[in-house]
């Protein structure tokens, strides 16, 4: 029982620690309920597609993800972005790794993911494959 409960409030302290991030996703997420999009809940995540979400990820700087013309999915606290459905399907499993380092990291995880882009970008390496925090994603996640 003792560690049920401290499983639950780390769960809650990891939730408030990303809320930021997470508001954010969620102003994105109505952007695009209001002009067509979708959304649900899945687990502790609110996933947005299609409509406006679609737009916002296929207008990123394409330097976010250098191995795709734009991303397909993206993850903001504990809101998870996609352009559509299948996207999400395709994604999920990688983007709840990120959502994992939210909860690590909080409102430091933005600039530190920047941060990390940055300086590999500036060395020459592969800004979005290179980030450490992209490499446990595709470790942990595929």
């Amino acid at each position: 029982m003792l560690r049920t409960m401290l499983q639950t409030l780390l769960r809650t302290l990891g939730i408030v620690w990303a809320s930021p991030w997470t508001l954010l996703g969620i102003c994105v997420g109505i952007c695009g309920l209001a002009t067509g999009g979708r959304a649900r809940r899945r687990g502790r995540t609110i996933e947005f597609y299609e409509g406006g979400t679609k737009w916002f990820l296929t207008h990123l700087p394409h330097g976010q993800a250098s191995h795709l013309d734009f991303p397909i999915a993206m993850t903001l606290g504990h809101v998870i972005l996609g352009r559509t459905d299948a996207a999400l399907d395709i994604s999920r499993e990688h983007e709840l790794v990120h959502v994992r380092q939210y909860e690590r990291w909080g409102p430091f995880f933005g600039p530190a993911y920047l941060l990390c882009s940055l300086v590999l970008w500036m060395a020459g390496r592969d800004a979005y494959r290179d980030n450490p925090f992209e490499r446990q994603a595709y470790d942990e996640a595929g």
